[in-house]
C-alpha cells in the first residue's frame, strides 16, 4: 500500500493512476490531519508527501508532517515532491529522513524507479536473515572477484555492497586513495540486474570545467570549434548499466549544477541540438576528500551531496585491515609470474611479516607498485625484506635546502612544469602522491598536464 499525501486532487489522480496501473496499491489524502489518520488504518509501505500546502508556502506544513510520519513509523520510507526552486526544503526533508526527493513536473519511469528502490532498501532492512560474515560464504551469494581480503572491516563493506546492489540506490564509496574504491564499483554492477549494461567509468579530476557537458553530454559535429565529428557523452553510453564517477569531489561549482540537473530527472541535451535525451542509468560515486566538510565549506552543493549518497561504504585504509598485507602481496606476485614468465616467484615469510607492518599510505595501489617494481629489478625468484627496501619510496631528508635558478633565467611557467615533471618522476606517475607533494587537487593536476602537454 502506498499513500499519496497531496492537497492538489490532480496529483494525487495523476499519482495514483501512474501507480495503480504498475501494480501497486494505493491511497490519497488531502491534508496532514486525513494523512496521519489513514496512516494509522492502513499501515501503508511507503509515503509520497509534497512538501508544500497551499495553506503554508514555505514548507513548515510538510516539514512536520515528515517528521511525524518518520516518528510513528521510522522504518517506512518517505519520498518527497517538490518543486526545482524549492530543493533547499527537499534538502531539509532528507535531513528529517526521507528517503528521496523528486521534482515536479516529475519523470514517470525516474518516479518509479526511485519508489522501487526506497521499498527495495525498505524491505531488505526489515528483512531478518544476517548474511553471513565469513568471506567464503559470502561469495556463495555475490561475485567480489579481484577484491582481495578477509579482513572484518573489508567485510562489512561486501556485506553492504552485496545488500544494496540488487537496489538501484545510489552508492557514494569513501575512503583514501588506493583502497579499491573502483573495484567496489564495479562489484555493486557486477552483482545487479544491470550486469549485462556498460559499466561506464568517469574520473572528473581529469576533465576540465570546459569540456564537462561535451564529455558528459555529448556533442554534435560543428557545436563548438574543436568539434569536428559527433561524440557520444558518457551518460548515453551508460544507458541500461552503471556510471561509476570517480573523484566526485573535484568537480566544479557549475559542472555540480549540470550534474544536478541529469541526476534529479534522468534527461540531458547534447551540445548543438535541442533535443532532450533520456536515459536510465545507475549511479555510483567516488571521493577521497570528506564531502560533509566541503558542504559546510560552500564547496559542494548540498542538495547534489543528499542527491548522491543515500548508501554510503566506507573503505577502509590498509592500516585497519594489515592481516590482508600478505594475502594481497601474495596474489600480486601470483599475477606477476604470468605475466613475466617468471613461475618460480614467491615471497619469503620474513618479507611478508615486514610489509605488513608498513603504514603504506598510498593503500593497496602503493603496495602493488612496490611489489611490481621489486619483480622487475630483482634478480631472486624468493623475494626477502632487502629486495623490497630497495624499492619503497624515498622522501626528500629533512632539511634539505631547494636550489632555485636565478631570477630572470626561467618563468613561472616553466618552473611549475619542471616541478610536475620532477614530481611524477619521483612518485613514479602516481597521480594522487604527485598532486598531494605538489599541494594541488587531482583535477587541478590533470588541468596542468593538459596545459603543458605531459602525457603520463
Amino acid at each position: 500500500m502506498i499513500l499519496v499525501i497531496d492537497d492538489d486532487k490532480a496529483v494525487r489522480s495523476s499519482l495514483g493512476l501512474l501507480l495503480k496501473n504498475n501494480g501497486y496499491e494505493v491511497a490519497t489524502a488531502e491534508d496532514p490531519r486525513q494523512a496521519l489518520k489513514l496512516a494509522a488504518e492502513l499501515r501503508p509501505e511507503l509515503f509520497v508527501l509534497d512538501m508544500n500546502f497551499s495553506r503554508s508556502t514555505s514548507g513548515e506544513e510538510g516539514l512536520e508532517l515528515l517528521r511525524r510520519l518518520k516518528s510513528a513509523y521510522p522504518d517506512r520510507p518517505v519520498i518527497l515532491i517538490t518543486a526545482w526552486g524549492s530543493i533547499p526544503l527537499a534538502v531539509e526533508g532528507m535531513k528529517a529522513g526521507a528517503a528521496d526527493f523528486i521534482t515536479k513536473p516529475w519523470n514517470n519511469d525516474r518516479f518509479l524507479q526511485s519508489l522501487r528502490t526506497a521499498l527495495s532498501l525498505s524491505r531488505q532492512a526489515t528483512d531478518a536473515r544476517p548474511l553471513p560474515k565469513d568471506r567464503a560464504e559470502l561469495e556463495k551469494q555475490f561475485d567480489f572477484t579481484g577484491i582481495v581480503g578477509g579482513n572484518p572491516n573489508l567485510l562489512a563493506v561486501l556485506q553492504t555492497a552485496g545488500r544494496v546492489s540488487a537496489t538501484d540506490a545510489p552508492v557514494m564509496i569513501m575512503g583514501e586513495s588506493g583502497t579499491g574504491k573502483e573495484l567496489i564499483a564495479e562489484a555493486i554492477h557486477r552483482n545487479s540486474e544491470r550486469q549485462r549494461g556498460p559499466f561506464v567509468k568517469v574520473n572528473l579530476g581529469g576533465i576540465p570545467t570546459t569540456l564537462f557537458e561535451s564529455e558528459m553530454f555529448g556533442h554534435k559535429k560543428g557545436a563548438f570549434t574543436d568539434a569536428v565529428a559527433d561524440r557520444i557523452g558518457r551518460f548515453e553510453m551508460a544507458d541500461t548499466g552503471t556510471i561509476f564517477l570517480d573523484e566526485i569531489g573535484d568537480l566544479d561549482s557549475k559542472s555540480q549544477v549540470k550534474l544536478l540537473r541529469v541526476l534529479q530527472d534522468r534527461s540531458f541535451e547534447v551540445l548543438g541540438t535541442s533535443r532532450t535525451k533520456t536515459v536510465d542509468f545507475r549511479l555510483i560515486t567516488a571521493t577521497n576528500r570528506d564531502l560533509e566538510a566541503m558542504v559546510v565549506d560552500g564547496r559542494f552543493r548540498e542538495d547534489l551531496f543528499y542527491r548522491i549518497n543515500l548508501i554510503t561504504l566506507k573503505l577502509p585504509p590498509m592500516r585497519e585491515r594489515r592481516d590482508d598485507i600478505p594475502l594481497l602481496a601474495t596474489r600480486f606476485v601470483d599475477n606477476l609470474k604470468t605475466i613475466y614468465g617468471r613461475h618460480d616467484l614467491s615471497l619469503s615469510p620474513p618479507a611478508l611479516e615486514w610489509l605488513a607492518g608498513l603504514p603504506w599510505p598510498g593503500n593497496v595501489r602503493e603496495l602493488k607498485n612496490v611489489v611490481e617494481r621489486t619483480v622487475l629489478v630483482s634478480t631472486h625468484d624468493l623475494l626477502d625484506v632487502e629486495d623490497f627496501k630497495s624499492q619503497l619510496d624515498r622522501a626528500p631528508r629533512e632539511g634539505s635546502v631547494i636550489d632555485l635558478p636565478a631570477v630572470g633565467t626561467v618563468t613561472l611557467e616553466q618552473l611549475e612544469e619542471s616541478m610536475i615533471r620532477k614530481a611524477l618522476e619521483f612518485h613514479g606517475s602516481n597521480i594522487t602522491k604527485v598532486a598531494d607533494s605538489l599541494g594541488l587537487s587531482r583535477g587541478a593536476l590533470y588541468r596542468r598536464l593538459e596545459k603543458y602537454g605531459i602525457t603520463i
